[in-house]
C-alpha cells in the first residue's frame, strides 16, 4: 500500500484550573470555536465539544502526523492565551495540566456526539469526578486515586 490511510476518534476530556467556573455561556460557543480553529490548523478536525463551566469535552479526528500529546498541549496553550483576552474576570484564566484520552471507533461517533451535546444536562446529577471515574472504568484505564484529582 502506498498510502497511509488512518481514522483516528479520540474523546478527549479536561477541567479548568483548580475546577474554576470560568468558561461562562458567553464565551462558551466561541471558546469551542477557537479550539476547533487550533485542531483544523494541526490537520485534525473537532466533531464535537461540549461542556460546563469548568470542564470541556472533545470528539477529534486526530491526524496521523501529530501525536496526542502535542494536539493537546496546542489546545490548551492557544486557548488558555485567547480566553485570557476575553475580559478582566478571564485574565487569571488556566486549564488543568493533564487530561483524560480515550480512542473510539467510527460506529459509536454519533452516540458519543449526544453524549457530550448533554453535558449540561448530565452534570446537574453527576459530578465530573464521578463521570470520570465511569470513563475511566469503562475504557479500563488503571490510575492512582493520589494523583488523579490534582
Amino acid at each position: 500500500m502506498a498510502q497511509t490511510l488512518v481514522c483516528l476518534r479520540v474523546h478527549v476530556v479536561f477541567s479548568t484550573k483548580d475546577r474554576r467556573p470560568m468558561i461562562t455561556p458567553e464565551v462558551e460557543p466561541e471558546l469551542y470555536a477557537y479550539m476547533g480553529g487550533t485542531m483544523k490548523n494541526l490537520d485534525s478536525i473537532c466533531l464535537a465539544a461540549g461542556g460546563t463551566s469548568d470542564l470541556v469535552h472533545l470528539l477529534i479526528s486526530q491526524s496521523k502526523t501529530i501525536a496526542l500529546s502535542r494536539l493537546m498541549e496546542e489546545i490548551k496553550k492557544s486557548s488558555s492565551k485567547w480566553i485570557k483576552t476575553k475580559g478582566a474576570p478571564l485574565r487569571n484564566f488556566g486549564w488543568q495540566d493533564g487530561n483524560g484520552a480515550f480512542t473510539i471507533g467510527e460506529s459509536q461517533t454519533e452516540a458519543l456526539r449526544n453524549y457530550i451535546a448533554g453535558q449540561k444536562e448530565r452534570h446537574k446529577k453527576f459530578s465530573f469526578e464521578q463521570e470520570l471515574a465511569a470513563l475511566l472504568k469503562k475504557y479500563n484505564v488503571q490510575y492512582d486515586e493520589r494523583y488523579i484529582w490534582s
